[in-house]
């Protein structure tokens, strides 16, 4: 899959920037720069992760956005639709821990 702009994707350059601290700097490294390192490849794969997944097919019970959805909630404008809420919630964590966190849900 090509991105808009062709190859290499924005994906494609992540991971590649992601593989070269975890093998190539950590390596070479340690103490401080060695830990960053580390830091710096996890969240880098956590963005290659975004970029390479589709749209969350959560269904946010007839609101446009996640905002909106939890102003109702606050609101108490969804009381009675506890299970639907219930699930909502509960699809949009496993999507982000699947983004943040890959086989979490696992563990």
């Amino acid at each position: 899959m090509t991105g808009p702009h062709g190859r290499p994707t924005a994906a494609e350059l992540v991971a590649a920037v992601a593989e070269f601290l975890e093998g190539d700097v950590r390596a070479a490294t340690s103490g401080a720069v060695h830990f960053h390192a580390r830091v710096a490849a996890n969240a880098l794969r956590i963005v290659e992760r975004e970029l390479l997944e589709d749209a969350p097919a959560v269904p946010l019970l007839g609101f446009d956005d996640e905002h909106a959805l939890a102003t109702a909630i606050r609101a108490g404008d969804l009381d009675d639709r506890g299970a639907e809420v219930l699930a909502t919630l509960h699809g949009l964590v496993a999507s982000r821990l699947a983004v943040s966190h890959p086989g979490y849900d696992a563990e």
